[in-house]
């Protein structure tokens, strides 16, 4: 969904290790009947693809492979007809030369540098994780540091991420278990078989205003949560209700500084976005582990442009109806573009990668999923937890220098992980404050980092 002004995007979104020979611009492809290709066109316009071949890995600890494709497509804009596409892809296979160790991702820029933004955090993202040693024990702590690692980065950088950023969606297979971080709106499915059914669970929760808990701890830290039509003062900015995603249209609740109109995110995370990072937005990932199991049939990872009018189930059963990832992409970006056309008079950019799971053999019977915000952990739904710390007080405390901690009560409701309340930090600042406890202290600044990010 992006923010208000735009999405910026790469003419080519590159994976990390993708050979320029894999990739190819092709006409959108939309299957018939017969199983056959079919060129399409929407209102006379031809769009393209970015795609790639089918590819295969294998984890040998567990004896099964991966077998995957992935499909990008720029977005169709008649106002802006040469605008780049945003999205960035990563897959980078045998992390750390372990061949039982793979991350795919999914980046979806916005803003005037969005471009530049998801293509910065794909590289340096998977590149903080490759180099750090905790990874293969604790890739739960491993993805915190990246995260905030890399937007640190980015603040530093030559990228003017003032009003630009990117959201992240990333799968970590370690094994038969998947680490799934999340930040923004893109989105995480794995499709499960029950009996003669094949279920889409979703493994991230999309972090926008229409959460609750996403909601109250934005305003907490100073956002203004109204949708363009209320802040524009044609409806009542005092009726907080929006209904959900699927209902709202296309007038969703945004993020406002107290007294101007922008940034207008219509998430509540991301990476980069240095401004409504004062309000509340930051890169901290909500972390879901599943173990695999022989219904585990494959995943799907995508830019919210596949989401805005298809719902998980729905694209789990597009996947269903093809033996080949490559179709099944090309199936599901088709049905995505000509839907935003259908609803709208542009599209957004398109990025989605199918992992069959191929071969599996486990004696696990009942995988269940883990929802881990900083070091909170709830498993499965249904379960109540409180605790006197959150992820935001975690960066309350890097903001101060590890000042005093203010404490705050936690609730794990049946539908959400802990909301947390706190302002975000600067995070240069915050950084560097740590580096400077570190040499007091005679540890090392990711070993500080590492202290910080563990909740009791």
């Amino acid at each position: 969904m992006g923010c208000i002004h735009g999405k910026c995007c790469s003419r080519y979104p590159a994976s990390s290790d993708a050979d320029p020979h894999d990739l190819r611009e092709v006409v959108a492809p939309q299957m018939g009947n017969d199983g056959n290709h079919h060129v399409q066109q929407e209102n006379n316009h031809q769009y393209v693809l970015t795609e790639r071949a089918l590819e295969l890995v294998d984890v040998p600890s567990h004896e099964f492979h991966l077998e995957y494709s992935v499909l990008s497509q720029r977005g169709y804009y008649p106002d802006s007809p040469e605008k780049e596409n945003q999205d960035s892809f990563c897959i980078r296979t045998k992390l750390q030369g372990n061949p039982n160790l793979h991350f795919f991702g999914v980046f979806d820029g916005h803003g005037q540098f969005g471009t530049q933004c998801s293509s910065f955090v794909k590289d340096r993202l998977v590149e903080v994780l490759v180099n750090d040693p905790t990874l293969r024990e604790d890739p739960v702590k491993a993805y915190e540091y990246a995260f905030i690692t890399t937007n640190s980065e980015l603040h530093d950088g030559d990228i003017d991420d003032s009003m630009s950023g990117t959201t992240a969606i990333t799968v970590l297979v370690r094994g038969d278990t998947l680490f799934v971080a999340n930040v923004g709106d893109s989105r995480a499915v794995i499709a499960v078989k029950n009996g003669n059914r094949v279920v889409a669970h979703d493994l991230s929760d999309d972090q926008t205003p229409f959460r609750k808990d996403e909601c109250e701890r934005v305003k907490q830290c100073g956002a203004r949560v109204l949708s363009v039509d209320q802040v524009e003062g044609l409806k009542d900015p005092d009726i907080q209700s929006w209904g959900d995603e699927e209902s709202d249209g296309g007038d969703p609740p945004r993020l406002w500084v107290k007294n101007g109109m922008y940034p207008g995110t219509a998430f509540t995370r991301s990476v980069g976005d240095s401004t409504a990072e004062m309000i509340g937005v930051i890169p901290v990932p909500e972390i879901s582990v599943v173990q695999l199991t022989q219904n585990h049939l494959f995943f799907v990872i995508a830019s919210d442009g596949v989401f805005e009018f298809l719902s998980s189930q729905a694209v789990v059963d597009m996947v269903v109806r093809y033996s080949d990832p490559r179709d099944a992409c090309a199936a599901i970006a088709g049905e995505s573009y000509k839907l935003w056309l259908e609803h709208e008079n542009r599209t957004d950019d398109i990025t989605i990668i199918i992992v069959h799971i191929k071969d599996l053999r486990s004696d696990i019977t009942d995988g269940g999923r883990v929802n881990i915000k900083g070091s909170a952990v709830v498993k499965g739904k249904g379960t109540s937890n409180a605790s006197a710390s959150s992820e935001s007080e975690v960066y309350q405390s890097m903001m101060s220098g590890f000042s005093e901690r203010k404490h705050f009560e936690l609730s794990v409701t049946s539908e959400r992980s802990p909301a947390s309340i706190l302002p975000s930090p600067a995070y240069s600042r915050s950084l560097e404050m740590m580096r400077l406890h570190a040499r007091e202290s005679e540890r090392s600044p990711k070993s500080v980092i590492s202290c910080v990010l563990t909740l009791a």
